[in-house]
């Protein structure tokens, strides 16, 4: 399994990303071919080797064509404590009325862009994800928030390139350390505003991510990074066992006490020695005016969707209704997909939404010769012991063939697979 390790030691912002993982080895000329499918215009990608502290990293950055300016990932931020991305200092006002744009406006580009579904589903879910977080501080609709962050150029390159550069890294799995952001206060178009950001940390609430502030009297993590580790990474805390094959450094543009920029870590995880806890969603709403049929159907339509698992749990609601509570387990990617399906499918006018992590065992699906014929097993293991499971479907077939009860079928199997 491919995994990848986000060290964010100096925090976490979009042009860092982007430039760390084009320092994995992505081929530039690769990646710009697949960015031109979105149909943006007005910038300049420029993209670079870059020395700090002695480290060679990638800088990349997004030059706007009206003005030549880098107003990389700013969110308005005035330069009074020179934002970490930003070459130079000048006022970021003005371009706030040239590049606005709300989620509708977005979520239409990618759409209709030609990059892959899998960069389109990622790139509007961070987008989603960040939108969310500021119509929550402005006390607004997701889809009435005009913020420049968001609607600019830059921010949209580097969400869509790190999706491209996913999808060409072949990553399957992504695992972030602890994150961390300075403190004290910035400026920006609203006045001026504590770090985190009101944006970083309304993302992070709720969240389960953990948080480090340290001594740089800055902002470290933009509402753009906080997005992109969000909605990307499983879990957070120290590096899974895996076997390192390549190291990316994603330069910030700022000098700080320490080394600026962020450290991605690629390489393979042997499953059977995982011990790392996987972040999962968990979906939650009651449902007291659908038939049985229906929610039948709704369960097999979140199944076939990606659902971990899907279950109902008698309940008695208000004036001792008698109800169901659907309760669903998805994976962080499919929390969004599977919570629109839910809206969709049945009466529910909202629901419930968390995070968790989960151990797991490892598990695998194999076929064992038996005296029925070929025999899916599911086989489980953990820390030395193993636990094995005929497939269901598998043995109910050879139950009904045979005359056998599904017991003497599934006890059959299951004592072939002991003895081999």
């Amino acid at each position: 399994m491919k995994v990848l390790y986000f060290d964010c030691f100096s925090g976490i912002s979009g042009d860092m990303t982007l430039g760390a993982l084009m320092d994995l080895g992505v081929d530039e000329q690769v990646f710009r071919k697949e960015l031109d499918k979105l149909k943006l215009e007005g910038y300049k990608l420029v993209i670079g080797k870059s020395i700090k502290n002695g480290i060679t990293g990638m800088d990349v950055n997004v030059i706007l064509s009206d003005d030549e300016e880098d107003h990389h990932d700013h969110y308005q931020h005035e330069n009074n404590h020179v934002h970490e991305h930003h070459h130079h200092k000048h006022n970021h006002s003005h371009s706030f009325n040239h590049h606005a744009r709300n989620l509708r406006d977005i979520e239409a580009l990618i759409d209709e862009s030609g990059v892959s579904q899998s960069a389109k589903d990622f790139s509007k879910k961070v987008f989603r994800e960040i939108a969310a977080a500021e119509a929550k501080v402005h006390d607004k609709d997701i889809y009435e928030v005009h913020f420049h962050e968001v609607g600019a150029v830059d921010s949209i390159v580097d969400i869509v390139g790190t999706a491209i550069c996913l999808d060409l890294l072949g990553v399957d799995r992504v695992y972030a350390s602890k994150l961390y952001d300075g403190h004290g206060f910035i400026k920006c178009q609203h006045g001026t505003i504590p770090v985190p950001v009101p944006a970083v940390m309304q993302m992070l609430s709720q969240s389960g991510i953990p948080l480090v502030q340290t001594d740089i009297s800055t902002e470290l993590i933009t509402p753009t990074g906080m997005g992109i580790i969000k909605c990307l990474s499983s879990g957070f805390g120290s590096m899974p066992p895996m076997f390192v094959d390549r190291v990316g450094y994603g330069m910030g543009k700022r000098e700080t006490v320490g080394f600026n920029a962020l450290r991605l870590l690629m390489g393979t995880m042997d499953e059977v020695d995982n011990d790392t806890p996987e972040a999962v969603a968990l979906l939650e709403t009651n449902i007291d005016d659908m038939s049985g049929e229906a929610l039948g159907y709704t369960m097999e339509q979140l199944f076939e969707n990606g659902a971990l698992d899907v279950f109902y749990t008698p309940i008695f609601m208000k004036k001792n209704r008698p109800a169901v509570m659907l309760t669903v387990i998805a994976r962080i990617q499919d929390e969004e997909k599977l919570a629109d399906m839910i809206l969709r499918e049945t009466t529910t006018l909202g629901l419930r939404r968390s995070r968790f992590n989960r151990y797991c065992m490892n598990r695998e699906i194999i076929k064992v010769s038996t005296e029925f014929g070929e025999v899916r097993v599911k086989v489980a293991s953990k820390n030395g012991f193993t636990k094995y499971a005929p497939e269901y479907e598998d043995c109910r077939t050879i139950a009904r063939k045979t005359e056998k009860t599904f017991i003497e079928v599934y006890n059959a199997v299951l004592k072939q697979v002991v003895k081999e």
